[in-house]
């Protein structure tokens, strides 16, 4: 069963403005450059996105600071991903082609993936991957490695900054 995650909806309108706020349920944690947040779609547990602190459209509309700080920031969420969940490895990527706004994914990938799957982007997947309710993040089935992540990140933050 799922969580009531998408009984409200309305944070899913502007994913950053709500993550400031604190009405974004998907949200791991702050980070320096902004929100660490669990992915809606788990076929790959652990997928997580990147969100900024302020809305922008690309990664190079932040300083050079900003911008050093945001790929750390995505580094460590991946960091943890392979802490927590043991993928073979982790694939970064930053498109902003669909949602117009800067934000990174940072998916786990993984030894028992279908082989024809493991040599292309995880955007190849079947849209019955990334629509399908089985495979949709909910508290009860994601919920622990959600809060074991939080805990990886703010320990691995603790040692960068």
């Amino acid at each position: 069963m799922q969580s009531n995650l998408n009984e409200n909806e309305e944070w899913k309108k502007n994913r950053i403005a709500s993550a400031r706020c604190g009405e974004n349920p998907m949200i791991i944690t702050k980070m320096k450059s902004g929100f660490a947040a669990i992915g809606d779609t788990q076929f790959l547990p652990g997928y997580c996105v990147l969100l900024p602190s302020e809305e922008c459209t690309s990664l190079e509309e932040l300083d050079f600071s900003q911008r050093s700080d945001y790929l750390l920031d995505m580094s460590l969420i991946g960091e943890a991903i392979l802490q927590v969940c043991n993928p073979r490895r982790v694939n970064y990527s930053i498109y902003g082609n669909t949602d117009a706004y800067l934000h990174a994914h940072v998916f786990p990938r993984y030894s028992w993936e279908p082989k024809e799957r493991i040599p292309y982007p995880v955007w190849q997947y079947s849209s019955e991957k990334w629509r399908n309710y089985e495979y949709q993040y909910s508290d009860e089935e994601h919920g622990a490695m959600k809060e074991k992540l939080r805990i990886e990140i703010y320990e691995l933050m603790e040692k960068c900054y």
